[in-house]
């Protein structure tokens, strides 16, 4: 498993991610429903390992299925 430094600023719901490489990322957490305005997902944290993690628009770079 690879290594990954990141530093995660919160601000009441708000939340900015920076990685390793200062790339940002965006969200607003709000009970245990969080929605990445970045990479525009929706998660849902569950107890345990796991989760529920559901991708909104258009998949990027594929073809027809």
């Amino acid at each position: 498993m690879r290594f990954r430094a990141r530093k995660t600023f919160r601000l009441g719901p708000f939340r900015a991610t920076v990685n390793q490489s200062d790339r940002w990322s965006f969200a607003i957490k709000v009970g245990p429903v969080t929605h990445n305005l970045t990479r525009r997902t929706t998660s849902i944290d569950t107890p345990g390992p796991g989760g529920f993690h559901h991708q909104h628009g258009r998949r990027r770079g594929g073809g027809q299925r």
